[in-house]
C-alpha cells in the first residue's frame, strides 16, 4: 500500500517545551517540529527562526513574553525554507538578518518552496492565509556578522560555515555562554532533510567548522536541546553519520549503473534501523536521495522543488 504523501498524515499536535538555556537565552522545542529561539540583549531581543506562519509564531511569542517584554530588534533566519521564515511578520522586527545567498534563494525559488513545503507539511502551515507574502531579509552578510548584546551580555556571532543543508545556512553563536543555535545544519534525534543540500561539503568541512566552535549547549533544527559537550558532539556525529551513509549507498548504486529507485531502497535499508524511528524520516528520504543522486551526477545546484515535482518523486520512490 502506498505511503501517505510526505507529512500529510501527520496531524497530531506536538507538545512544545520552552527551555531557559541561560539567563536571557531561550529555546522552544516541539517533539521533532522545527525549533526556534531567542536571545536577550540589554534592551532588545534577537529571535532565531520564524516558524511557518504568523499565527504559529504568535503562539511562540506569547510563551516568550512570559519571560521578557523586550522588543524584537533582530530576527535571524538560518536559511530560506518556508517553515522557517514565513511567520516573520508576527515579530515586528526592526531588522531581518540572513546570509546573502539566502536572500538570493528566496528570490530564485521562494514561491515554489512555499507551495512545496505547505503541501508536504500541512499541519505546520497553521492559518496559512495569514502569511502576507515572501519574507525578505533587510540585512545580509557573506561570512560573519556580530551583534553586540550590550552590558555584560557579550556578543552574538552569526556565521556561515560553508554549504550544507542549503547554500546559505548560518548559525548563531554565543561564545561567552558556549550556546549554539545551529539551524538545520545539525539535528538531534531527527531525520535530515537534504533535498537542497550539498552533502559532501556538509559532512566534512561544514560540520567540522560547527564542531570546532566547542559548543556546550546546542539547539538544532529539530529535536531536543543537546546539553554538555558529549551530547553536542553526538548530535553532530549523528548528523554526519546520516550523510555519510547516504553518500556511501547512493554512490555505490550509481557506480554499478543502478537506478534512482535502487539507490533509495539501498539507502532506506541502511538507515532505517538507526534513524527510521525519528521524526520525518519517511517524509524526507525520497527528496534526500533524489538530490544526492543529482549531486553525484554533476548537477551542482539543487533543482527547484515544486509541488508537482514533489509528487512525482514521491510516487517514484515511496509509491
Amino acid at each position: 500500500m502506498a505511503k501517505p504523501f510526505a507529512s500529510s498524515a501527520d496531524t497530531a499536535a506536538k507538545e512544545q517545551t520552552l527551555e531557559v538555556l541561560a539567563d536571557g537565552v531561550y529555546a522552544l522545542t516541539a517533539e521533532g517540529d522545527p525549533n526556534i529561539g531567542a536571545i536577550e540583549g540589554e534592551d532588545f531581543l534577537v529571535c532565531f527562526e520564524a516558524l511557518a506562519t504568523p499565527v504559529a509564531a504568535r503562539k511562540w511569542l506569547a510563551k516568550l513574553r512570559e519571560h521578557t517584554g523586550k522588543p524584537v530588534r533582530y530576527l535571524v533566519l538560518s536559511h530560506y525554507h518556508a517553515v522557517r521564515v514565513l511567520g516573520a511578520s508576527a515579530f515586528g522586527a526592526e531588522t531581518i538578518v540572513a546570509h546573502e545567498t539566502t536572500a538570493a534563494l528566496i528570490a530564485e525559488r521562494g514561491k515554489q518552496d512555499w507551495e512545496s513545503e505547505f503541501a508536504r507539511m500541512p499541519r505546520l502551515a497553521e492559518a496559512a492565509d495569514s502569511v502576507p507574502g515572501l519574507t525578505w531579509p533587510t540585512l545580509t552578510f557573506a561570512d560573519r556578522l556580530t551583534i553586540d548584546l550590550g552590558g555584560d551580555r557579550g556578543e552574538l556571532v552569526l556565521q556561515w560555515h560553508g554549504r550544507g543543508h542549503t547554500e546559505g545556512d548560518i548559525t548563531a553563536w554565543l561564545p561567552q555562554r558556549k550556546i549554539l543555535f545551529a539551524g538545520d545544519l545539525v539535528e538531534a534525534e531527527a531525520a535530515l532533510y537534504t533535498g537542497d543540500a550539498f552533502h559532501r561539503e556538509w559532512a566534512t568541512g561544514t560540520l567540522d567548522a560547527v564542531q570546532a566552535l566547542g559548543a556546550e549547549q546546542l539547539v538544532g533544527g529539530r529535536g531536543a536541546v543537546s546539553r554538555g559537550r558529549a551530547a553536542v558532539d553526538a548530535a553532530i556525529e549523528q548528523t554526519r553519520g546520516f550523510l555519510e551513509v547516504m553518500i556511501r549507498e547512493v554512490g555505490a548504486v550509481r557506480e554499478r549503473g543502478g537506478t534512482l529507485k535502487e539507490a533509495f531502497d539501498a539507502t532506506h535499508a541502511a538507515l532505517v534501523d538507526d534513524y527510521g524511528h525519528w521524526p520525518i524520516f519517511e517524509h524526507c528520504l525520497p527528496f534526500d536521495v533524489s538530490r544526492l543522486w543529482d549531486e553525484l551526477s554533476g548537477i551542482e545546484r539543487p533543482v527547484i522543488w515544486t509541488a508537482e515535482r514533489d509528487r512525482e518523486v514521491w510516487a517514484q520512490l515511496q509509491g
